[in-house]
């Protein structure tokens, strides 16, 4: 007996059983059975059934006795492969690079302390990839000091990739609190966390313009901003031998004094902000004649100068929340005072000052204190004047125009939302940086580095995903556009954000759910159960769906070419 398919004009082919036989000396065949209608893996069944195979139960056939998940590591030990992660860290391999590199892609896909990390990995197939099967927590201590002594090699290979000269480099600080009180370099400072009476370490990320990552430096957490900013041009220009290149940093990093500290530095550029009261002072001087405002949203002084109409309104409606809310309470003090349930006059001093810095907006209230009496009234003539510079904000550069445009002026410093980007992923959204438990100096600085590398590949793997996740994929057309109007998505990116579909229908992702729906790639240990004592065993992993095979597509796409971002002006 045989099976055979045959053709049916514009139907499916049938598909029959049939069997040879004699007569009168001659061979022929006769149809048994007409198969069409079954699936064809009963009919493959069939088929090799007649040809004589032995078919058991698939239980009888082999056995999973463990299943590890596999394809969100391959998917970042691609991109790894890709940046020449690897030889970044080393030119040659070592047990403690290869820990790194192990320790770099667990803090991306489940950030957690070293000895959950050596827990975690164990149920993956990271350990066999990375080649890091018997390390525990204290050899990934041990790795870190190892990396710690690699930063400046690290960082001018990054410099290397990434900088080039009369290019553009962002600089901005963050902090990052402690529990405990043991290390060295904690300090109760300007909290940008809201953790009140926590100690903090500061880190100023050094990036290329686009906002990938090249250094990381660390220092104590009372160090102000601007006392930051000297060692990253010394860096700049000493450590990665960029002597002509543009800084650019926000208006409370780069103040006068730095400004002429950098002067110094014959072809270093900068482009910052001036502060709210150096505005006032232009305005109150006539330097800045306010109906400009009336006629164009950006026009050029000295420096440029910019109102925008919507972060106007905002910061107008903002102050008059903040304004209302105050009055709400210091109203609830005034009538604890009429009642005789808060008297004296320093009693109602404290009380009425915790309202007030509760706000901060104490400066537009005139306040009466007395011993048995409390009353209060806006000061209109502060508010009116503060709200007459609502919107505007004033660029000062070193750079020419005929090098970089106004446009692009203000187009390069809002860039440093690409740091503040960096550091919401450093802290919260996927590395997970805070708090910081270690208490040794250097194991904060190799922890904060150790974050900056994983960034540093996660920076290039959402590049390379972004046709998959709720991104604008337009990137060029930043350039473009009206750069004090208010960032508007593409067309194409609000119909992911409404639809929540790409094109082809398929769902759009975060990175964090796409790297879940990786994971559903597993490697499964299997083992034959007739062979089961002698302990051989074999791995089946996975078939990765389209569009699991797509995201590994699109991370073989990533490269190192050149930033090419060659925007560079100054007084």
């Amino acid at each position: 007996m045989y099976i055979v398919s045959v053709p049916n004009r514009n139907s499916p082919p049938a598909v029959l059983l049939r069997e040879t036989y004699r007569k009168d000396g001659k061979v022929k065949n006769r149809t048994l059975a007409n198969l069409s209608s079954l699936p064809s893996d009963q009919i493959e069944m069939i088929r090799r059934i007649l040809k004589g195979e032995k078919l058991l139960p698939v239980e009888e056939q082999f056995e999973v006795i463990s299943s590890r998940h596999h394809g969100h590591i391959q998917a970042v030990a691609i991109a790894m492969k890709q940046l020449g992660f690897e030889s970044l860290l080393a030119t040659r391999t070592s047990r403690e690079r290869n820990i790194i590199v192990a320790m770099v892609a667990a803090r991306i896909l489940e950030p957690d302390s070293k000895l959950a990390t050596t827990r975690w990995w164990n149920a993956t197939t990271l350990p066999e990839i990375f080649n890091v099967k018997d390390a525990d927590e204290n050899d990934l201590y041990a790795a870190m000091d190892w990396l710690l002594t690699k930063q400046s090699n690290i960082e001018k290979k990054l410099a290397s990739r990434h900088l080039k000269k009369n290019g553009q480099v962002l600089y901005d600080l963050t902090s990052s609190y402690f529990e405990g009180s043991s290390c060295p370099l904690a300090a109760l400072g300007h909290n940008r966390d809201g953790k009140k009476g926590k100690l903090q370490v500061n880190y100023g990320l050094l990036t290329d313009a686009r906002g990938c990552p090249v250094s990381v430096s660390v220092f104590k957490g009372n160090t102000a901003d601007p006392n930051t900013l000297l060692p990253q041009v010394n860096k700049l220009r000493g450590d990665f031998g960029i002597k002509r290149i543009v800084l650019v940093g926000d208006r409370g990093m780069i103040s006068q004094k730095q400004i002429d500290s950098i002067k110094e530095f014959e072809g270093m550029d900068w482009i910052t902000a001036l502060r709210s009261e150096s505005i006032r002072n232009l305005v109150e001087s006539g330097s800045i004649q306010m109906g400009l405002f009336d006629e164009r949203n950006l026009f050029e002084l000295t420096h440029p100068a910019c109102r925008n109409i919507d972060l106007g309104r905002l910061r107008a409606n903002k102050r008059e929340s903040l304004l209302t809310s105050t009055i709400n309470e210091l109203n609830k003090v005034s009538s604890m005072v009429e009642r005789g349930t808060l008297k004296g006059k320093d009693n109602i001093g404290i009380r009425v000052g915790k309202v007030v810095n509760k706000y901060k907006v104490a400066k537009h209230f005139i306040l009466n204190i007395e011993e048995k009496h409390f009353d209060f009234r806006i000061d209109k003539v502060k508010v009116a004047s503060e709200a007459a510079l609502d919107g505007i904000y004033i660029l000062r550069t070193s750079i020419p125009k005929e090098r970089l445009s106004t446009e692009d002026t203000v187009r390069s410093y809002k860039n440093l939302s690409q740091v503040e980007r960096a550091f919401r992923s450093f802290k919260s959204i996927d590395l997970k940086v805070r708090p910081i438990y270690h208490w040794l100096s250097d194991r904060v600085k190799a922890h904060i580095f150790l974050c900056m590398l994983a960034y540093y590949v996660e920076w290039h793997m959402r590049e390379a995903l972004r046709p998959m996740l709720f991104c604008d994929e337009d990137q060029e057309a930043k350039k473009s556009r009206d750069p004090i109007a208010p960032a508007k998505r593409s067309k194409k990116a609000l119909e992911k954000i409404s639809s929540k579909l790409l094109e082809d229908g398929s769902e759009v992702h975060s990175f964090q759910t796409l790297l879940k729906m990786q994971s559903t790639i597993v490697c499964n240990t299997c083992c034959i159960p007739s062979a089961s004592q002698d302990g051989s065993t074999f791995e089946v992993i996975t078939t990765p769906s389209a569009k699991q095979q797509q995201v590994y597509d699109l991370l073989k796409s990533i490269s190192l070419a050149a930033t090419g971002r060659n925007v560079v002006r100054t007084k």
